[in-house]
């Protein structure tokens, strides 16, 4: 079992990285293979031109959303970290979360987590927001006893927030037990699907 940690941090060791690094860790102890990803700091938003519908990836740019999605069939679980810039997710990582979520149907009944990390105030608006994102991709979203964000001006003061790390550590556990039950089960995926009911409330 592996598990992709993607670091939305313009700061590739920075406080982000210190969180997701904290999670990888506990994941293999139990047993479980995660590795770190960045992805940098030029990442093109979506200009939606809807040329990525039945393709499986972005048409319009061809960056570290399409390696993620190239890469999305080795992992069983995924986990996406940012820090809070004014309320809400870093520029980058919106873009990265923008893309790689439209572009298909990579993530459904895998195991997903989101993570914030921030100086001081707007980590709760920031989690739910990443939260969408993995909720409206049927992922199984990992159990934790408080919202992921955790925080500190930089890697050292995160040390400092011991709750917030704990967090992350049992957000782990939850990951790895999800995992686990998920493999023991060997249940088929759900097939049956109804066709899409959209509705527009402005004609």
């Amino acid at each position: 079992m592996q598990v992709l940690l993607v670091n939305g941090s313009p700061h590739e060791k920075g406080t982000t990285f210190t969180a997701l690094e904290e999670v990888r860790a506990r994941l293999q102890t139990q047993g479980i293979g995660a590795e770190i990803l960045w992805i940098g700091r030029s990442v093109p938003g979506c200009i939606a031109c809807g040329a990525c519908k039945g393709k499986g990836k972005c048409l319009a740019y061809d960056d570290i959303v399409n390696e993620v999605i190239a890469r999305a069939p080795e992992f069983d679980g995924f986990i996406f970290g940012s820090p809070v810039y004014y309320g809400g997710i870093a520029g980058d990582m919106k873009c990265f979360m923008d893309r790689l979520f439209y572009t298909g149907r990579h993530f459904e009944y895998k195991v997903g987590a989101a993570v914030c990390a921030l100086r001081r105030s707007g980590g709760v608006a920031t989690f739910q927001q990443m939260n969408s994102y993995l909720n409206l991709a049927r992922m199984l979203i990992a159990p934790s006893r408080y919202w992921l964000a955790v925080h500190g001006n930089n890697g050292e003061e995160l040390q400092e927030d011991k709750e917030g790390l704990q967090t992350l550590r049992e957000m782990a556990d939850g990951v790895a037990y999800l995992l686990k039950l998920k493999e023991r089960a060997g249940l088929p995926l759900p097939t049956a699907e109804e066709p899409r009911q959209g509705t527009n409330f402005i004609r």
